[in-house]
């Protein structure tokens, strides 16, 4: 009864507006926003009369960019202003896609509007600021300040203003998807309601047209201003905007070829740490890519300098490679009997033994390949310019590294991976790549990035190598805080791989894959043994998607300050990767340049969550808007 008398009322004073316009002659403007061919959803079109700015009428457009003043919710002729502060009832109510939330003010307020579940907890925010005297209004599309779709049920919105409060109700997951939204002076495409029409109080008027954004536009666009539109009949009216955006993706420009994410299976290299081979189920969860498991496509083993040791891996390796895993493999030290000091720690390579070395070398792949267990590529040195003092290790420079690589290397038969720097440190290979002769021998460069920052190295990719980056690890405190399992050292690791895809590395290879800093937890310090940690979490964000044979392409790659983005694809797919470092959620604005894709399915690892799949967000052309979490890691993957 009160819906039904509450209609009467505004029926009534909408017939008393009209009738001070016994001349008026009554309109229907329409027409569409695009851009480039592309309508505008929910994007907000004013018309203020030239003659009395206080007179307006708006629109916001519909999911194809119309818009439509031919029936008007509220006229308001003259310089007829709110008389109070007043709160709508949201249309349409009860809804599934969105809803419009209008309110009146009579006069310049401070305006707030927040939205709360039944049981009063806070789940979205509007904050329009300070906004002049008029009718005004919001869209909800049922998403949470996380851009999460809330659950169905019954919500209070509240508005706050002036130092005033009004709160109604509204349910949401229910109604016809297709209901068009609409606000007291916001019209949809499709009018509904008695009919009054666009007022022009003469034969013709002129008024000045504003295009905007509301919180729901997609693609969001830059304001616009038209000045001295006619209007003296029944007329369409389109007007053309340019599409704002932080970041853009150039689906054409392809990058460095992806081989892999992975990790280390290192036995026996320091007693102190003699971890055994990973077990079956160890080997699933890390290079499977099925729910639960890491999709990691590159393992990582050592050479032993004993080869009565060479087969120590075989079983891993063997499970590995069956589930698609490239296998490298790399020496910590040659034999004692080769080195300069005839022990397996510290010293160099004796320069008669070079041959031998490499004859050393291929053994231990043909032993690995004879038990069904091959690998993919063999390295000369692990660390060559790091020699440790209590376990193995041995010392190379870049003149040593050359005459193997020109002289010794084609013995060992099977790809070879150099130098594998502590720092990647490019003097140790820039000889190398140098000559003719010894690059023809390089299968890849590979490095490390202790003490380093990845950087793009020009040389390498020039002679058309690859860079790999095969070590790297972060644990230990830093200034206070633990990085070993926290979310700190995790966000910490999400960086160094975005910032060696964004320096052209096809590879990155974490150090051991089971350690309770690493992918895995070991069970050593408290954790789960097997599970899988928040370091973890954050490498599926990169390695389950971004497959072997995916290219990086050119993106804007630091868009807002603390976030930076990394993009992917292969025939099919595109993959984008959202890393955000500040502690509040941040929005960015898409231009999918030269890509075709209809929608992309969010996935988040974050302090609170991991690895947890959103709802699609659409594309509207080649242009979308993605709100991520804090301090968080988000992919998307592409429909």
């Amino acid at each position: 009864m009160e819906n039904i008398h509450n209609s009467f009322l505004a029926a009534a004073a909408m017939l008393i507006t009209i009738s001070t316009f016994a001349n008026a002659q009554l309109y229907r403007v329409r027409g569409n926003v695009s851009v480039s061919g592309t309508g505008v959803k929910y994007a907000l079109v004013t018309f203020t009369d030239d003659d009395n700015s206080a007179v307006q009428y708006t629109a916001l457009t519909d999911t194809s960019g119309n818009y439509d003043l031919g029936s008007i919710t509220l006229v308001r002729g003259g310089s007829n202003l709110p008389t109070s502060f007043r709160l709508d009832q949201n249309y349409p109510n009860p809804f599934s896609a969105s809803t419009s939330i209008s309110y009146e003010l009579d006069k310049q307020s401070d305006v707030k509007i927040s939205i709360y579940d039944i049981l009063g907890r806070k789940v979205r925010d509007f904050s329009a600021g300070l906004e002049a005297a008029g009718s005004h209004g919001v869209v909800w599309d049922g998403r949470n300040n996380f851009g999460e779709r809330v659950a169905a049920g019954v919500y209070f919105y509240r508005l706050q203003a002036r130092g005033e409060a009004q709160t109604r109700k509204l349910v949401f997951g229910m109604g016809e998807a297709g209901t068009p939204i609409s606000l007291s002076g916001f019209l949809p495409s499709t009018a509904r309601g008695p009919s009054s029409g666009f007022q022009a109080t003469s034969g013709a008027e002129t008024f000045t047209v504003t295009i905007g954004n509301t919180d729901s536009t997609s693609p969001e666009i830059a304001a616009a201003q038209f000045n001295s539109v006619i209007v003296e009949s029944d007329t369409t009216l389109d007007y053309p905007a340019t599409a704002t955006f932080n970041t853009i993706v150039y689906m054409d420009s392809t990058q460095q070829i992806i081989r892999g994410f992975g990790g280390a299976n290192i036995v026996g290299w320091n007693p102190g740490l003699n971890y055994g081979d990973m077990t079956p189920a160890q080997i699933q969860t890390a290079f499977g890519n099925g729910p639960g498991q890491l999709g990691f496509s590159i393992m990582r083993l050592r050479i032993p300098p004993d080869s009565t040791q060479f087969t120590i891996n075989v079983a891993s390796t063997k499970l590995a490679n069956s589930l698609g895993a490239k296998v490298i493999a790399t020496p910590w030290t040659p034999p004692a009997w080769m080195k300069t000091n005839d022990n397996t720690i510290g010293g160099s390579l004796d320069t008669n033994d070079y041959a031998a070395f490499a004859a050393h070398l291929k053994a231990f792949a043909d032993t690995m390949a004879d038990e069904g267990a091959p690998v993919y590529a063999v390295s000369v040195q692990n660390e060559p310019d790091y020699v440790p003092s209590s376990y193995e290790g041995c010392g190379w420079n870049a003149t040593q590294m050359l005459n193997f690589m020109k002289y010794d290397a084609p013995a060992v038969d099977y790809p070879v991976l150099m130098p594998e720097s502590a720092s990647f440190n490019q003097g140790l290979s820039d000889p190398t790549l140098n000559d003719s002769v010894a690059a023809s021998h390089v299968a890849f460069i590979g490095g490390h990035l202790y003490g380093a920052t990845p950087a793009i190295y020009p040389l390498a990719l020039s002679e058309g190598k690859e860079v790999w980056m095969t070590e790297y690890l972060i644990n230990g405190t830093t200034n206070g805080v633990n990085l070993d399992t926290t979310w700190t050292g995790a966000l910490m690791t999400a960086k160094s791989i975005n910032d060696c895809m964004n320096a052209n590395m096809s590879a990155y290879v974490w150090w051991f894959i089971v350690r309770y800093y690493g992918p895995i937890d070991d069970g050593k310090t408290g954790g789960v043994a097997g599970s899988i940690t928040r370091k973890g979490y954050v490498m599926m964000q990169y390695s389950k998607f971004i497959r072997p044979g995916y290219h990086r392409v050119t993106s804007t790659a630091n868009p807002l300050p603390n976030v930076f983005v990394t993009a992917y694809r292969d025939s099919a797919k595109a993959v984008i990767v959202i890393l955000n470092e500040n502690s509040s959620s941040s929005r960015l604005a898409f231009d999918l340049n030269d890509g075709t894709a209809t929608s992309f399915t969010p996935y988040v690892t974050s302090a609170t969550k991991n690895f947890v799949p959103g709802n699609d967000i659409p594309v509207s052309g080649e242009y979308f808007n993605v709100t991520v979490d804090a301090s968080s890691v988000t992919t998307l993957v592409s429909k």
